[in-house]
């Protein structure tokens, strides 16, 4: 891991020894909690992309931290050597090759909700906890996808280019389109797609959702109903992707999807880009087959600079930030610490997502 820490960090661990030196002994010492940020998004000095991740918050502790050396993926074994825990900025993998020659790590706390590149399953048999922050994230990604509608709704993006380029005689060609009485369609309709109902009630807008279970505990009280993906894509003027990446959801909005949906009607993917399959997508969008779409996710990412998504006048796109608030920065840096410091002072953290490594002998041969 990198050496490459703070003043505050190095203080903090410095002291912390020094207290442990002067107490009594009191059975076997065990060597000061590390924790390894990755450096997909984070700069050696701790700084990131998202803004301040609370690092203070570790070293007041007397916990060590670093960033890691580089952004590998996956990341090198040496690099997790005398590591406990690793703060996961992005999207590095997991999987049983890192987590089961890692022999004293015992959490991976993911900022953010996906997880996908997380083998979970690898994780429990390596006595490894996972977390991540759901609900620090709920608001900021549903309010993205409140954007990218209102965007799409009033062709934002042309009007923005008629108005730079002077050109306002063509405006009428523009005009916006109606929100009250339209359908929405959240395909992944789970916390996220909650909050979005709620942020598009007050608009007029009909919500009709689709998931895996095809049962929500808020659908009811928010007069959502739960459809079928076909039915769901046939009735919505505005279709939403929310769904988490998995086997199952890969390329789930193919070209037999799009041609379901109405020639008038919208795709917004706030959730993963490959859920789509983008081929399919540039053709309905060439061919006019839907009305555009907006887009936070893509497959790849970055998109490549001669992609024809980047020529198309009803598609707003995003580069995979559109939720990066302050508010989002520090609610979701809040969980991840909080996580890490709920494991290094022996506690279970909230939001595990494999609960099940707790009753293995696996988590409990990696406790001090």
């Amino acid at each position: 891991m990198s050496t490459a820490t703070n003043e505050l960090t190095t203080a903090a661990a410095s002291e912390a020894a020094a207290s442990e030196a002067a107490a009594p002994a009191a059975g076997a010492t065990h060597p000061p909690f590390t924790v390894a940020v990755t450096a997909d998004a984070a700069r050696p000095d701790g700084s990131s992309v998202h803004g301040d991740l609370g690092l203070q918050r570790l070293s007041d502790k007397g916990i060590s931290w670093g960033v890691l050396p580089s952004y590998t993926d996956p990341v090198p074994l040496a690099d997790l050597a005398g590591v406990h825990a690793v703060l996961s900025l992005g999207h590095i993998a997991f999987d049983s090759r890192t987590v089961d020659h890692a022999p004293d790590l015992r959490l991976i706390a993911r900022f953010g909700a996906g997880y996908e590149t997380i083998d979970l399953d690898a994780c429990t048999r390596a006595g490894v906890v996972v977390t991540n922050t759901p609900d620090a994230i709920r608001r900021p990604l549903a309010v993205a996808g409140l954007t990218l509608l209102l965007a799409l709704s009033h062709k934002l993006l042309a009007k923005d280019r008629l108005t730079r380029t002077s050109d306002w005689a063509q405006r009428e060609h523009y005009r916006g389109a109606p929100l009250v009485g339209q359908t929405v369609g959240i395909v992944g309709f789970g916390s996220v797609g909650a909050e979005l109902a709620r942020l598009l009630a007050p608009l007029g807008m009909k919500v009709v959702g689709n998931n895996r279970s095809g049962r929500h505990a808020e659908a009811a009280e928010l007069g959502v109903e739960l459809l079928g993906l076909n039915e769901l894509l046939e009735r919505s003027d505005y279709v939403v992707l929310c769904a988490a990446l998995t086997p199952a959801t890969k390329k789930l909005i193919n070209a037999e999807a799009l041609a379901r949906m109405r020639p008038s009607a919208y795709l917004i993917n706030i959730g993963r880009g490959k859920l789509v399959d983008t081929d399919a997508l540039r053709d309905a969008l060439r061919d006019g087959r839907i009305a555009g779409a907006g887009l936070d996710v893509f497959e790849p990412e970055p998109l490549l600079p001669d992609d024809e998504l980047l020529t198309f006048d009803n598609v707003v796109l995003s580069p995979h930030s559109l939720c990066w608030t302050e508010d989002f920065t520090r609610d979701v840096a809040a969980g991840a610490i909080s996580s890490i410091l709920a494991v290094a002072g022996g506690e279970r953290p909230a939001n595990v997502l494999n609960p099940e490594v707790f009753a293995t002998a696996a988590f409990a041969a990696k406790q001090p």
